[in-house]
């Protein structure tokens, strides 16, 4: 059977590897098809699709987006959009210009704290300038404030954290339209994230497919086989798609593996097959 992982985070936000390196990492797993898909930015994107040419993986352009339903705080996934749209670069410009005004926020309160810490420390987490709060939990383990990134949520970066500064709110009816209006599908990422017991899962599936939602990301490392069916069996009672994938960062997430940690988590290339055949304009780089 052939795999897929559509869920990647690269440089351009807040993984370690590059798009290009992502894809001699898929080209290892022996994996068919990847996504890359980065918080709020789409830069990686046109590299990835050259990467995957160069090696004979298939890319999809890809995206994950930080948004609200009411106060609800959800991630939306984009796929197959035209990562040259040129309204969504700049919707995604707007929403990185409010990334880095709370990140000057969170620093002036670090700072507030007694904390040296500096936004020219934190441009070397984020060479290519899209930069976050794991980009901040990194900096302040080099500087030994805490000694690791789960310490740095919990202590400073979190909602209810010591230097926790919130940021403008992108709503989902907002994310979605972005995704679609390129051109791709919106779908809702790591639902169990949302709600573990599932019980009010399906009420906010439907209030997410009346704004435009398209497919959920069932496969996902925390989901159990037993789950997944569950998420699946949910999703085809509401006509959505189903995707998948590992959410691997490189080296900052330890206990995460490209393409899966083992072969229950392991996404099924017929996903992708379905949705190509369905929304056959989905941009790749095949």
């Amino acid at each position: 059977m052939e795999y897929i992982d559509l869920h990647l985070h690269s440089s351009f936000s807040d993984g370690t590897m590059s798009p290009t390196q992502l894809v001699g990492e898929a080209v290892l797993e022996e994996i068919k098809a990847i996504a890359i898909t980065d918080h709020d930015t789409i830069e990686g994107v046109a590299e990835a699709f050259e990467a995957g040419r160069m090696n004979g993986i298939e890319v999809i352009s890809g995206v994950e987006l930080s948004a609200y339903h009411a106060e609800t705080p959800m991630h939306i996934l984009g796929y197959g959009f035209s990562h040259d749209d040129q309204s969504l670069s700049e919707k995604l410009q707007k929403v990185q210009q409010a990334r880095n005004e709370r990140n000057l926020a969170i620093l002036k309160k670090l700072n507030t704290l007694g904390l040296q810490v500096t936004h020219d420390d934190l441009a070397k987490f984020s060479p290519t300038g899209q930069a976050g709060r794991p980009h901040i939990a990194s900096l302040l383990v080099e500087k030994k404030i805490v000694k690791t990134m789960d310490e740095a949520f919990a202590k400073y970066l979190r909602k209810d954290g010591l230097a926790y500064a919130s940021r403008q709110k992108l709503m989902a009816e907002d994310a979605i339209s972005m995704i679609r209006s390129a051109g791709g599908i919106a779908v809702l990422a790591h639902p169990l994230t949302l709600d573990r017991s599932m019980t009010l899962l399906p009420s906010i599936l439907d209030a997410l497919i009346e704004l435009g939602l398209q497919g959920v990301e069932a496969y996902y490392p925390i989901h159990s086989v037993s789950v997944r069916k569950k998420l699946i069996a949910l999703s085809q009672q509401k006509g959505l798609f189903i995707t998948g994938g590992s959410d691997y960062h490189g080296t900052i997430r330890n206990g995460t593996r490209l393409g899966g940690n083992n072969k229950k988590q392991q996404v099924p290339y017929d996903l992708l097959a379905t949705l190509k055949h369905q929304l056959p304009e989905l941009r790749t780089n095949s």
